[in-house]
């Protein structure tokens, strides 16, 4: 299993990866225990749209090994429609219904918005500072103005080391590296952000989000790239949480298993395990072993 580090994707509900990571025959209630089997952890995109219920969050809990990290970002209402604006009472709620999940809760994830910029700071920072201690969060900032060098940047990493907030690394450089001929590729360019990258970890388990081109030739450079860095953080004794996009999501986990590769020949993160869907093994199968 993998070890000293934590890689995923964002979802685990993808019928395209049926006959590879999953079993051909698996239906979406099989999903997660057998993406659980190869990856520890997940981004947990779902709750960004809709909190699940408390027979969800059980359902969960009882598919995924203790070792295994749900990242959950926080729900839309808050971090895009209210700007964090008279949001405590709803992440509290929020929180509170994901809490059955311990120790396999992550870092939470706040992403903000492109027109969340250094006006709103203050608001950040009263934010984080009301949020409970027991749980750890990391902050996505999408604003030019708080990623690029300068003032407001440093007042914004400021706040974050305050309040003992991660920073989450979103890097799309990747899918901007080659062709953009597909609808696909065009379609995550818009909307996915083209900001400055600092390949720096600033917390003990800091968070990267990787964009990557559908064409493995395009990823070669980044995959080592990434790797490198990955792999000196490990050495350093940080547990990095890593997860790789690409526009269908469709090669994501074949991406995700070469990166694991490279990182893995500099420094030993143990072996990813096999697929069910390339082991020949039936969903059927699966719930006879569990």
């Amino acid at each position: 299993m993998i070890e000293r580090m934590a890689l995923g994707m964002p979802f685990w509900g993808f019928a395209g990866w049926q006959g590879s990571l999953y079993a051909r025959d698996s239906r979406p209630a099989d999903h997660l225990a057998q993406y659980a089997r190869v990856f520890n952890a997940v981004e947990g995109n779902t709750t960004f749209y809709a909190t699940p219920s408390s027979r969800t969050v059980a359902r969960w809990d009882a598919e995924c090994p203790e070792e295994f990290r749900f990242c959950f970002k926080l729900p839309k209402a808050i971090t895009h429609e209210s700007l964090l604006r008279d949001a405590l009472p709803e992440t509290r709620s929020f929180l509170d219904g994901l809490r059955p999940l311990g120790r396999k809760l992550g870092p939470f994830m706040i992403q903000l918005p492109p027109g969340f910029d250094a006006s709103g700071l203050s608001r950040l920072e009263t934010f984080l500072a009301a949020l409970p201690d027991d749980l750890r969060f990391a902050v996505e900032l999408r604003s030019p103005d708080l990623t690029q060098e300068g003032l407001p940047a440093r007042l914004a990493q400021e706040i974050l080391e305050a309040h003992d907030a991660g920073r989450v690394i979103m890097d799309t450089r990747p899918l901007r590296d080659g062709p953009s001929d597909h609808p696909d590729i065009l379609a995550a360019r818009h909307v996915k952000p083209d900001l400055p990258v600092r390949e720096e970890a600033l917390s003990i388990d800091p968070i990267v989000r990787i964009v990557f081109h559908p064409e493995s030739a395009v990823n070669e450079r980044w995959l080592d790239r990434w790797a490198r860095v990955l792999a000196g953080w490990i050495r350093d004794g940080l547990r990095p949480l890593v997860f790789v996009h690409s526009p269908s999501n469709r090669e994501s986990p074949a991406i995700a298993r070469d990166l694991h590769r490279r990182i893995d020949a500099l420094e030993r993160v143990g072996e990813m395990p096999a697929w069910v869907g390339e082991t020949g093994e039936s969903a059927e199968g699966q719930l006879a072993l569990l």
